[in-house]
């Protein structure tokens, strides 16, 4: 059931971290790390399973909308996850950073 805005004692912008400010441009990053990163903790920092299953749920979406902006790379083993980073020119092999070289 929607809770009248006049129940909180204060409201604040819905604003997430753009790709650029968030990843560091030559590292790459798991969502699980990603996920720790949007939530200003250190990408390695221990969270007991519940919270990660939350910050999951933030941080999908947030990979997919973002998208654009990224680059991923397949898991290098089966048990590890794909990695994800900024896409900057020469990372897709074009030299202009977009798959349509655009």
């Amino acid at each position: 059931m929607p809770t009248p805005k006049s129940e909180f004692p204060e409201l604040h912008p819905c604003d997430f971290y753009t790709p650029d400010e968030l990843l560091e441009a030559d590292q790459l990053y798991t969502v699980y790390e990603i996920a720790r990163l949007l939530q200003g903790l250190d990408p390695d920092a221990e969270i007991d399973e519940g919270t990660e299953e939350i910050l999951l749920d933030w941080t999908i979406p947030w990979v997919m909308n973002n998208a654009d902006d990224l680059v991923v790379a397949e898991p290098r083993t089966e048990d590890e996850p794909a990695h994800y980073g900024l896409k900057r020119p020469g990372d897709l092999g074009d030299g202009a950073g977009d798959v349509d070289g655009e």
